[in-house]
């Protein structure tokens, strides 16, 4: 493991262009739970029923009572872990180009990561049906379920519920940052839903390494990734920010 550590550290100080992958392993510190595998919320309840913009537009009171006011409380009270300022400091130090992430709980930004591109949206903001207008959901008043804006409309997470599109230029962007990388770090995430799942075959087609932080192997190990590091992100991207400290100090 030691060695793995000290490898990346030395990879990330003389790569040209780094991109992290994070996905909800990442989060898991912070306490929010995943929407997916074991113990994840769609083990709870229907998608479908809850999560689908369908679902919200036919009753947008049922949904924000059973899905999105619990997970909104949550989010709010949920801070960044070791992973998220990890990236942050790696990106402050000029290691790191961009996180590009599944996970909708904003925790990157408040890490202070600057260059993220979320695929699914945020739970940080909300955004008015009738007329567009967005608003931090921190200052959406909620002790009335739907929340609505001051023109009337119901409030919606700015989050891609399913039977919505990825946002195209979110896509677009990832892409070329993934084309011209010649790292991509895959942190909390197997990367078995699409689009996050071309973005390590993309990776590795263009020579890039790709270094796996995961608690456990995913489809990824021993095919897509160059190697993995097993452990939980906070711990093992504390290790490797001490190495690249090591190498970036004075001599």
């Amino acid at each position: 493991m030691d060695a793995l550590i000290q490898q990346t550290a030395e990879t990330l100080v003389g790569a040209r262009s780094v991109v992290a992958l994070t996905g909800a392993g990442i989060s898991i510190e912070s306490g929010i739970p995943p929407f997916r595998g074991p113990g994840g919320l769609w083990e709870k309840m229907d998608p479908m029923a809850v999560a689908h913009i369908d679902a919200f537009r036919r009753d947008p009171e049922k949904v924000w009572t059973l899905l999105l006011h619990g997970m909104q409380a949550l989010l709010t009270t949920a801070r960044p872990n070791d992973g998220h300022l990890g990236l942050a400091r790696l990106e402050q130090w000029g290691y790191l180009r961009s996180v590009i992430t599944q996970n909708v709980d904003g925790l990157h930004q408040a890490a202070g990561s600057r260059a993220v591109i979320e695929f699914h949206g945020t739970f940080a903001w909300q955004r008015c049906m009738d007329c567009g207008h967005r608003c931090e959901t921190a200052r959406v008043d909620l002790t009335k379920i739907p929340p609505r804006c001051p023109c009337g409309g119901i409030y919606r997470p700015d989050c891609v519920f399913f039977g919505e599109m990825i946002p195209p230029q979110h896509l677009v962007r990832s892409q070329q940052l993934v084309d011209g990388c010649d790292v991509l770090l895959v942190v909390g995430t197997s990367a078995t839903v699409q689009p996050a799942a071309m973005m390590p075959l993309l990776a590795k087609e263009n020579g890039a390494q790709v270094i796996e932080i995961n608690p456990e192997p995913t489809p990824l190990t021993g095919r897509i990734s160059n190697y993995l590091i097993q452990g939980g992100s906070g711990a093992v991207l504390n290790d490797i920010l001490a190495g690249v400290a090591k190498l970036r100090a004075p001599s």
